[in-house]
């Protein structure tokens, strides 16, 4: 792939797949990255660890999206913008259910903004951060691109509906603009150095982080939410994709945007490995290669959890030229070394 010198904004850029994006665009695109984040469930630090792995120090505005006025000042002084990937979002499922106003207001007031940024200020590609929540509880697995949505199971799932809504109309009327979705299933692990992982301010929801801060003490014990589902061992299952695979189909979204025609303009991909994984399943893999027992028990279910999803990849592979490399204990090896390394 031909490297390119345009300026590319992210938003959400401390955080997990934002910062391992970040690592990606700093070995493979050769432009300036620029980031806005404001650390509302990040680290600053997350900035210095980049460095640490890049030797380059990418430039954050700590702005608020939802700050229209703010927002307009730095992209009046970060000229020459190409592309933005839009990551910055609340998504907390739980926390979407306890609070679903902080959800509606965050999610949709940000992504309004930064599409109206894009077309105030010339700026051609949009990659907007989505997810697999959009598909609800789906009887017929794998699903696919063209799979019909389900109603969403949490107020957290129906922002990235709206989401991807909003983006193609914003994209069907203004002809300059050229989108892409790209609905991640669950990612998890960290980067290969052990120096830059998932570190969520406030308390994570997700299973891996969970696992992890379990097996290192800071969690006492682990809920497996339910084991009365329709699955294969009562627990849901999920398609877990390394956060490293994750990030690497952002660059060749980039590339594709460059090369959409005039009367397609949008598109969505969806980005797992294919295969589904049990919540069980995957504490048996963390306790495998770890060598380590986790403390942990069975509850009840919990609000706005599906039963099943895991991906059909066949489009992403076809038309981005993505695939992903990394397996399951790849994900929890990595991701234990960074809580290790986290925790000293």
């Amino acid at each position: 792939m031909e490297k390119s010198k345009r300026k590319i904004l992210v938003t959400g850029g401390a955080g997990y797949i934002g910062s391992h994006t970040i690592i990606e665009l700093l070995e493979k695109w050769d432009g300036e990255i620029v980031s806005i984040d404001h650390f509302a469930n990040s680290d600053p630090a997350t900035f210095d660890r980049i460095e640490r792995i890049t030797g380059k120090r990418v430039r954050n505005h700590a702005v608020d999206l939802c700050e229209r006025a703010a927002l307009d000042e730095v992209l009046a002084k970060e000229r020459g913008v190409h592309g933005v990937i839009h990551f910055a979002a609340f998504k907390s499922v739980p926390e979407s259910m306890a609070d679903p106003q902080k959800y509606y207001h965050n999610n949709i007031a940000s992504l309004l903004n930064i599409l109206e940024g894009c077309v105030a200020h010339g700026i051609g590609s949009f990659i907007f951060s989505s997810s697999c929540s959009v598909y609800g509880n789906i009887a017929n697995l794998p699903v696919s691109e063209t799979t019909p949505l389900g109603h969403a199971e949490s107020p957290y799932g129906y922002t990235k509906q709206i989401g991807e809504r909003i983006v193609q109309d914003f994209t069907r009327v203004h002809p300059a603009l050229r989108s892409i979705a790209l609905r991640y299933f669950n990612p998890v692990g960290a980067h290969v150095s052990g120096t830059i992982g998932e570190a969520p301010i406030n308390p994570p929801s997700s299973l891996v982080p969970v696992i992890t801060r379990t097996a290192s003490g800071k969690i006492p014990l682990l809920t497996v939410h339910g084991n009365d589902y329709d699955t294969t061992d009562g627990s849901c299952i999920r398609d877990y994709v390394h956060v490293s695979d994750i990030a690497s189909a952002h660059v060749l979204a980039l590339e594709y945007c460059a090369r959409m025609s005039e009367t397609e303009r949008f598109r969505i991909f969806n980005l797992g490995t294919g295969k589904g994984v049990s919540v069980l399943e995957a504490i048996a893999a963390f306790q495998k290669i770890s060598g380590l027992e986790l403390n942990y028990s069975i509850g009840p279910r919990r609000d706005g959890d599906v039963a099943a999803i895991y991906s059909d990849t066949t489009l992403s592979e076809r038309e981005l030229g993505w695939v992903a490399q990394r397996d399951l204990d790849e994900m929890m090896r990595s991701a234990w070394v960074w809580e290790q390394h986290s925790a000293q």
